[in-house]
């Protein structure tokens, strides 16, 4: 018979004990950026607000997929994200993806590699590459399942909107203030409706519909993105401008991302709503065009654009543009000329509006504010014109800039 000694005992005591602490240790890892799957990370993206959250992982790298709607900056949003998974859901040994999505529609990925030999990869924001090339992946993450999907979601979005112009010396501008909250639904990938009503707040010296409650923008846009990071866009509806009819716009980075190449064209007739009740036209059509390239200025956040356009009224001209970006707002200068007009120019100023922390309930509409809201200066008084419609009640040039990979970068860098 084996007996048993206070010697034994206290050496099987200590083995417990260690075996414990190992267990504990191994259930911390977590904590430290090592995950076994990414189901963790997912709640976590999920439960914050973001929305279409997915992932999968192979042999070369782990993916996550996911849609900021909980954060107003999508930079912001984005450092978010990227601190939950460097927290809890890091691969060991293995490079990590961000796939960030507009609507379904990828957009940007975001790209960490752990230095060979790390055990446990000690990431930080400025580790993770961002950039508009998917590094291959998204034919395999596409078929993932997404929690917390976007689709047949409302917003109810209330957009201000300011209008002033130069007059004469005894009377230096006519000014407007307009209330326009618009309802806006996600369809399908890529597929957003919006139905907009307009309400005079103040008006001094605008005349004719932009006296009457009236019914905006009425539009049905579609987002694909096309091999060869191509993005493509249609929009059918009524405008602003008073204008109605179809846009297609084509979006393209080169392989140096710091330029671009940007166009579209539109056929619209002329018409608008004077109230609830009534829409004129008078039948006629026009065609518009515009195409150039863009480039970036890191440094700065600064974008240079150059544009050869045709406007609503035949007058074809070059166009040049100039825009800051910063965390809450863009500024920027242009100046164009025209073969039926003199030399005009100006400044345009968006702001992006509070909250910038918001959430949604289930599919109860979400009410807020709309992204931003701008005002343009036309120092030339020129008013007839140069004149193209905006197609989208949420197109400014500080939402256009929010999924610049160097501006994101930016962003979680000086977070």
């Amino acid at each position: 018979m084996r007996y048993i000694n206070s010697n034994m005992i206290k050496c099987l005591t200590i083995k417990a004990i260690a075996r414990c602490a190992a267990l504990f240790l191994f259930c911390l890892l977590p904590l430290k950026g090592i995950c076994q799957t990414g189901e963790d990370v997912v709640n976590a993206l999920v439960e914050m607000g973001f929305e279409n959250v997915g992932w999968t992982e192979d042999d070369k790298e782990r993916v996550y997929v996911l849609e900021n709607s909980a954060y107003r900056l999508n930079g912001v949003g984005i450092g978010k994200a990227v601190d939950v998974i460097q927290e809890m859901g890091l691969p060991d040994k293995k490079p990590c993806r961000i796939i960030v999505l507009d609507n379904n529609v990828p957009q940007v990925s975001l790209y960490y590699k752990p230095i060979i030999g790390d055990t446990v990869p000690e990431a930080s924001r400025k580790d993770w590459d961002v950039s508009y090339d998917l590094g291959g992946t998204w034919k395999r993450i596409r078929k993932v399942k997404k929690e917390n999907s976007s689709l047949f979601k409302v917003d109810i979005l209330v957009y201000p909107q300011l209008y002033f112009k130069n007059l004469i010396i005894t009377q230096i501008y006519q000014a407007c203030l307009e209330i326009s909250p618009a309802v806006e639904i996600s369809l399908w990938k890529g597929a957003k409706f919006t139905a907009q009503v307009i309400f005079p707040a103040y008006n001094d010296g605008y005349r004719g519909a932009q006296e009457n409650i009236r019914w905006g923008y009425l539009t049905l846009d579609q987002s694909v993105r096309l091999p060869h990071n191509i993005w493509l866009k249609a929009v059918v509806g009524v405008f602003d401008t008073n204008c109605y009819g179809a846009e297609v716009s084509a979006f393209h980075p080169l392989k140096d991302e710091r330029f671009s190449l940007e166009g579209k064209a539109g056929l619209v007739g002329i018409g608008y709503f004077n109230d609830f009740s009534s829409f004129r036209y008078n039948g006629e059509t026009r065609w518009y065009w515009s195409v150039g390239g863009n480039f970036y200025w890191t440094k700065f956040n600064t974008e240079f654009k150059l544009r050869a356009e045709q406007y609503l009224l035949k007058d074809v001209g070059v166009k040049f543009e100039m825009i800051r970006y910063f965390r809450y707002a863009a500024v920027g200068f242009y100046a164009e000329k025209s073969d039926k007009a003199k030399s005009n120019g100006g400044f345009k100023i968006s702001v992006a509006l509070p909250p910038y922390r918001y959430k949604r309930h289930g599919y109860w509409p979400r009410v807020s504010t709309g992204f931003g809201t701008g005002i343009s200066y036309n120092a030339g008084n020129e008013s007839k014109y140069y004149l193209m419609p905006y197609t989208r009640a949420d197109d400014n040039v500080l939402k256009r800039n929010q999924y610049n990979p160097y501006f994101i970068k930016s962003e979680l860098l000086n977070f």
